[in-house]
């Protein structure tokens, strides 16, 4: 066989990959608007779910608009002074800031502007680098992967606030787990975030899945669906399965214990090392249970429903179990309550 279409590295947009058209084009035809509604959106989902492809794609798709400018800034950094010189850094922006003379030389990332005040706030800095911008019919989208409620952040999305009651033409695109972008939702000064659409990367379609095995495998329809199902819809297992099943020339069979083994040491171990103890211990009682019905799960752990909840709650938005059927649980990833039993242990 030729190259392996699938691919088994986080973040990278794969040869096979299926598209999420739907929340795509909601954020596309939104900041192509001469007056958005919304200037930013949230993308967050259980690590795997593809949310830095997605954020890719709608970064690419933008690109190709010549109105476009596209920053990628690395969360750990200094945000606004990264964003700054990102900005600064581009030949054609460099140019269009120095003939509105914007003297940026005190902070190091451009040249000096003779008879022009040296500006000495980075953010008063982007402020007037985003207006010249916004003369020359530009907007800027800055991706943000993984964000964490990190003091850079916050300050950075304090500014980004003000630059849009400035009406300057910034747009935001983070991804981050639940728990994280609910933390940076939560900082007292950062509620507009609150209204902020926030996307959260649902299993992909079985069927979808089950059509992309049938067409590279060149499978029937029948083996093609019980390959998708063993994904649960689960973006990186996906990729995972369709990996080790074109290692094996299209027997999906060879390669499940392989396909286990990558999920449970490349994302399960991540994923079960940040649960607390209690949340594994209610994963736990889900998977010892016969068929998820609460009333045997909370049987199992003796707890009350005000126990129950917000554990349940909690779990079912970080994107580990689906509680789409009332009065059951199931586990989103396929294969995580094996390792739950596996690994659980009482303490």
């Amino acid at each position: 066989m030729s190259v392996n279409p699938y691919s088994l590295t986080f973040g990278k947009e794969p040869k096979q990959a299926i598209s999420r058209a739907a929340q795509m084009i909601d954020i596309l035809e939104n900041f192509g608007e001469d007056m958005p509604s919304q200037q930013i959106y949230m993308i967050s989902g259980v690590r795997g779910c593809g949310k830095t492809v997605f954020m890719t794609e709608v970064a690419k798709n933008l690109k190709e608009q010549e109105n476009f400018i596209i920053v990628e800034l690395n969360s750990s950094g200094a945000l606004l002074s990264d964003f700054a010189a990102a900005l600064a850094s581009e030949d054609y922006l460099a140019r269009i800031f120095q003939q509105a003379s914007i003297n940026l030389s005190f902070l190091g990332i451009g040249l000096e502007v003779k008879g022009s005040v040296p500006i000495t706030n980075v953010q008063v800095a982007i402020s007037k680098m985003l207006e010249s911008i916004k003369k020359h019919k530009k907007k800027v989208m800055v991706c943000i992967d993984e964000v964490t409620a990190t003091e850079q952040m916050k300050i950075f999305a304090c500014a980004f606030q003000i630059f849009i009651r400035q009406d300057l033409p910034l747009y935001l695109l983070m991804t981050g787990l639940y728990e994280n972008i609910n933390s940076l939702q939560n900082e007292k000064n950062l509620t507009f975030l609150y209204r902020a659409p926030k996307i959260e990367l649902k299993p992909l379609n079985i069927r979808t899945i089950a059509l992309n095995y049938k067409k590279t495998f060149k499978i029937n329809e029948d083996v093609a669906t019980k390959m998708a199902k063993l994904t649960k819809g689960y973006s990186f297992a996906f990729q995972v399965l369709g990996y080790f099943t074109w290692s094996h020339n299209g027997d999906y069979e060879l390669a499940l214990d392989e396909y286990r083994q990558y999920l449970e040491d490349y994302v399960y171990e991540k994923i079960w090392y940040e649960l607390s103890g209690k949340d594994k211990q209610f994963l736990y009682g889900v998977a010892s249970s016969r068929n998820g019905k609460t009333s045997e799960i909370k049987e199992i752990l003796g707890i009350a429903n005000n126990e129950y909840t917000p554990y349940r709650d909690r779990l079912i938005k970080r994107g580990i179990l689906n509680g789409n059927e009332h009065g059951t649980l199931t586990f989103s990833l396929p294969l995580f309550e094996d390792y739950v039993r596996s690994n659980y242990i009482d303490e």
